[in-house]
């Protein structure tokens, strides 16, 4: 799996495994006032600059690892990088499928369950199970080996974010937060729901401590309602609809139907409306920029080719943070 290219301020063009270019672009901006709805009250605001959607990728799917399915967004040719997001994922595997034994380096992934439960197990003895509205925030840093298998015997549904790390964190030591469903903070108003997965949203902030600044929000909007929420300005930032059909930026836009992601222009915040008579569920993640260069090559990502071609004779002879792999296999 490869992801390399474009930022949302920035156009990246891949130079096969070396630095990568960049060319700025500027977007219009646009000024209007609507209602928005945090914390139980109605208050007015003036927004200067309002996100408004300037990509729209649609997910689709491709095969990986033994036999699973994943509609894939961030990663493909259309939108190789986001930075600081790598790849995104959205999985639906049935055993025997799943993702045996197989190494990371350099980033980080977050793996988010709809449905189902995946069991993970890796090479320095952590194991665990990942069920229905659970968490797992992994940060591979120096080396990781694992495996990622369906428990469930019916439909294992759920994201897989990857998102990088800059270069004076990507030899740290490996690292796990999880949080189980009734743990992850939830907030309520108005027919809009959000999972506060990390970042904040209607006041309330979640535990998840993010080396790259980031948020991911998992928003269910009932029929007939509308939110704003706040994006730091500095952010690059994309939705991702998972369920229903929205209206997202301009309040004339077409409705968006679901596996469609959607990168957002510079702003302030996100503007979402659900007209349909079906509730509306997507995700709303968005990061600080790291700005370095990006080489990868499958489930590594260095800086440099020569990073890149140490992290393979690192892996092929278990050093450097691949000790353990040397008599390793799952179960």
């Amino acid at each position: 799996m490869s992801a390399t290219g474009i930022n949302l301020r920035s156009l990246f063009q891949l130079q096969t495994l070396t630095k990568i270019s960049v060319n700025y672009k500027k977007t219009s901006s646009y000024r209007f006032s609507l209602v928005v709805m945090s914390s139980g009250s109605a208050e007015s605001s003036s927004l200067n600059r309002p996100r408004q959607v300037i990509k729209n990728v649609l997910a689709e799917s491709q095969h990986e690892g033994d036999g699973a399915i994943v509609r894939r967004s961030i990663g493909r040719p259309e939108l190789k990088y986001l930075d600081p997001f790598l790849l995104l994922d959205e999985f639906t595997v049935t055993p025997p499928a799943g993702f045996p034994d197989h190494p990371h380096r350099g980033f980080e992934t977050v793996t988010y369950m709809f449905e189902g439960a995946f069991t993970h197990q890796d090479f320095a003895g952590h194991k665990g199970t990942i069920n229905a509205g659970d968490l797992q925030w992994m940060t591979a840093g120096r080396g990781i080996i694992h495996s990622e298998m369906p428990v469930s015997e019916g439909i294992n549904h759920g994201l897989q974010l990857w998102v990088n790390l800059s270069s004076k964190d990507k030899m740290i030591e490996p690292k796990y937060q999880e949080l189980s469903s009734k743990d992850i903070s939830r907030a309520e108003n108005d027919g809009v729901e959000v999972r506060i997965i990390a970042g904040e949203s209607m006041g309330i902030h979640s535990p998840v401590y993010t080396r790259t600044p980031a948020m991911f929000l998992d928003f269910t909007l009932k029929p007939g309602s509308f939110f704003f929420q706040s994006i730091p300005e500095s952010y690059n930032a994309f939705v991702y609809t998972v369920e229903g059909e929205g209206i997202f930026g301009e309040l004339n836009s077409t409705p968006v139907l679901a596996h469609h992601c959607l990168v957002l222009g510079p702003g302030d915040g996100l503007s979402v409306s659900n007209r349909s008579s079906k509730p509306l569920r997507f995700v709303l993640i968005g990061g600080e920029p790291i700005g370095e260069p990006v080489v990868q090559y499958g489930p590594f990502v260095m800086n440099t080719q020569a990073e890149i071609q140490q992290t393979f004779l690192d892996y092929q002879y278990c050093k450097n943070g691949f000790e353990m792999a040397r008599h390793w296999r799952s179960r």
